[in-house]
C-alpha cells in the first residue's frame, strides 16, 4: 500500500480545475517541460538549466502549473504519477549542454511512497544522479519541513544532489535540518524587493554568508532588469536565472501527442 497523503491535504479546498479536465490531462499526458538556464554571475556561462513541468487543455492552451499541482494533491497517488511522468521527460529532453540539470520535487510526492521499501521515482531520479539537482520546494506547514527533512536524508543517502528552492518566498517556511544537508541555495526573486530595505538586505547577506561557509552554491531567481544583475553582483551570489534570458528558454510539450520544440 501506498502511505496516504496529511490529511490537510485530503481535506484542502477543492481545486477550481474541472475534474473533466484534470482526467482529459492525465489521460492524453498532455504534459510539457520549459527549461530555463541557470546562468554563472562571473563568467556569464550557462551552467545547467531548471525544468519546469508545464500542463496542457485539449485546444492546447496552457494550464498554470500551481493550479494542477494543487488539484492532484487531493489524489496522492495521480500527484505521484504526474511527477514520476514529468520527471522522465524532463531527463530525456533536457538541453545536450546541460552540465547540471535542476528539477523540482514537491515533498508530498515523496510523502507517498516515504515508508515504503521501494520507490520508483527515487530509483528514475538516482539513475542520473551524475548531472541531477533535485530542489525541494519547502511549504507553509509543519508536516511538509518533516517530509523535507526525510527528503533530504533520502536523497543524499543515494548520491542526489539537493537544492532548497524558493528561499524567503511568501509563506513559505524553513528548515535548519534541510538548509544543513542541500548542496544549493535558490533564493525567491521577493529577494529583489527585500534587499532594498536595510533589514531585509542584512537577512539576505547572512543567509549568503552561511551558504558559501558551508561550501553551497548560491542562485538569485527572478532576474529581469539590468539593475537586478547589478544588486546580484552586489550581494555576490553566484548564480543567476529568470526572464533576462528569455531568449534562452526552450520548451518541449507533449499538447497533441506529438513533440513540439520551441526556443
Amino acid at each position: 500500500m501506498f502511505s496516504p497523503m496529511p490529511e490537510r491535504i485530503l481535506h484542502a479546498p477543492v481545486s477550481r480545475l474541472p475534474a473533466s479536465l484534470l482526467l482529459d490531462l492525465l489521460r492524453h499526458r498532455r504534459y510539457g517541460v520549459e527549461y530555463q538556464p541557470i546562468v554563472h554571475l562571473q563568467t556569464n556561462e550557462t551552467i545547467g538549466y531548471e525544468a519546469l513541468a508545464r500542463f496542457y487543455a485539449a485546444d492546447g492552451q496552457s494550464l498554470a502549473p500551481k493550479t494542477v499541482f494543487d488539484a492532484l494533491h487531493h489524489s496522492p497517488l495521480s500527484l505521484y504519477q504526474v511527477e514520476y511522468d514529468m520527471k522522465q521527460l524532463q531527463l530525456d529532453f533536457a538541453p545536450l549542454d546541460a552540465d547540471l540539470l535542476f528539477v523540482n520535487l514537491d515533498p508530498d510526492t515523496y510523502g507517498v511512497t516515504a515508508n515504503e521499501a521501494e520507490d520508483p521515482l527515487l530509483n528514475l531520479l538516482s539513475a542520473r544522479r551524475g548531472k541531477l539537482v533535485v530542489e525541494i520546494i519547502e511549504n507553509s506547514d509543519v508536516s511538509d519541513a518533516y517530509l523535507s527533512q526525510q527528503l533530504a536524508a533520502a536523497f543524499s543517502r543515494h548520491g542526489i544532489r539537493l537544492a532548497l528552492d524558493d528561499i524567503g518566498a511568501p509563506n513559505s517556511m524553513i528548515s535548519i535540518d534541510v538548509m544543513m544537508e542541500v548542496d544549493w541555495f535558490k533564493f525567491d526573486r521577493s529577494w529583489l524587493a527585500r534587499a532594498r530595505d536595510s533589514k531585509g538586505r542584512a537577512v539576505l547577506n547572512h543567509l549568503i554568508a552561511f551558504a558559501h561557509e558551508c561550501n553551497c552554491k548560491v542562485i538569485l531567481e527572478g532576474i529581469e532588469r539590468p539593475e537586478d544583475l547589478a544588486l546580484a553582483h552586489a550581494l555576490g551570489v553566484d548564480c543567476v536565472q529568470g526572464f533576462v534570458y528569455r531568449n534562452q528558454f526552450s520548451t518541449i510539450s507533449m499538447a497533441t501527442r506529438s513533440m513540439r520544440f520551441t526556443v
